[in-house]
């Protein structure tokens, strides 16, 4: 049975002609957009939680005090702090000498330590958004020994708000593109119905399931939509395959994630699947209009 209805399908497929491939090229066209834009949105989300975690406010302190772990207490209470770190005179001018490299001899001309004593707090979850965060400093801000901070989560946010409007905009391309496959797909299938239909009369007479009658139809869309999917897939490879490596060091230097990510194994599936459900829903559609 199931044989007999597959062949029925790819018939109906071959009847099709060129509307067929029409619907195939349109489920390729909506899957690859919106495969595309779910590729950058989830590399950037990737960037955004990095990010996130990298937040850091540093309290510049008046002086440098004589009990550290007494302030370092009194910050660890304050709500929305995950961590802190007490950075000392001393460690601050031996972390400015690793950073000037072979100029570190500048240092030693100094007459005195300029760097104040800082303490390097690590904000919660919560607290690495740009509301939390400004909360967070005005608390800092308000420490008798803090003399100034500086910390600030609003570029990430921003960076979040690309990755969303990617999406969004990647959803609406990918939908609209949909929309015509499934049209598409619904043409091809009506019009293969009008084809057979004195086919259809005979097989209803001779006593022939109504199964082997409408599910062929459901099968040709699914099938339509199976291949635009791989196509997509193929696609999307090799666009991956050609760009990542050019821009893994710009986003690198910019996002700081090291390597772009390609879908894994059930982001493919999900496509495949995307497109079948198209393609039959499609099938689906013109076998309802078409319902006698």
């Amino acid at each position: 049975m199931l044989g007999f209805l597959v062949g029925e399908a790819l018939r109906d497929l071959r009847r099709a002609g060129r509307v067929a491939i029409s619907a195939i090229v349109l489920i390729t066209l909506s899957l690859a957009a919106l495969g595309g834009f779910w590729l950058v949105s989830s590399n950037l989300g990737r960037a955004v939680a990095q990010w996130r975690d990298r937040v850091r406010i540093v309290v510049y302190l008046k002086r440098e005090p004589s009990a550290p772990e007494a302030v370092l207490g009194r910050v660890r209470a304050i709500p929305g702090v995950s961590g802190v770190t007490y950075i000392a005179k001393a460690d601050a001018l031996r972390a400015l000498k690793q950073v000037l490299g072979k100029d570190a001899s500048v240092v030693d001309h100094l007459p005195a330590n300029p760097l104040p004593a800082s303490l390097e707090v690590t904000p919660s979850a919560t607290a690495a958004t740009p509301e939390g965060a400004r909360d967070l400093v005005g608390r800092l801000a308000a420490l008798p020994e803090a003399d100034e901070v500086a910390g600030s989560a609003d570029w990430i946010e921003r960076l979040s708000q690309w990755q969303r409007l990617l999406a969004t905009i990647g959803l609406g391309v990918g939908a609209v593109l949909a929309v015509a496959a499934i049209l598409t797909v619904t043409t091809a299938t009506t019009l293969i119905l009008h084809a057979r239909r004195h086919e259809t009369e005979i097989m209803r007479l001779v006593g022939a399931p109504e199964s082997a009658i409408r599910l062929p139809l459901l099968l040709q869309g699914m099938m339509q939509g199976l291949a635009g999917a791989v196509l997509a897939s193929i696609a999307l490879m090799a666009g991956y395959s050609l760009v990542a490596p050019r821009l893994e060091p710009l986003v690198n230097l910019t996002l700081g994630i090291p390597d772009l990510e390609f879908f894994s194994p059930f982001g493919i599936l999900t496509l495949l699947g995307a497109g079948t459900l198209l393609g039959g829903l499609g099938g689906w559609l013109a076998r309802a209009r078409r319902e006698p």
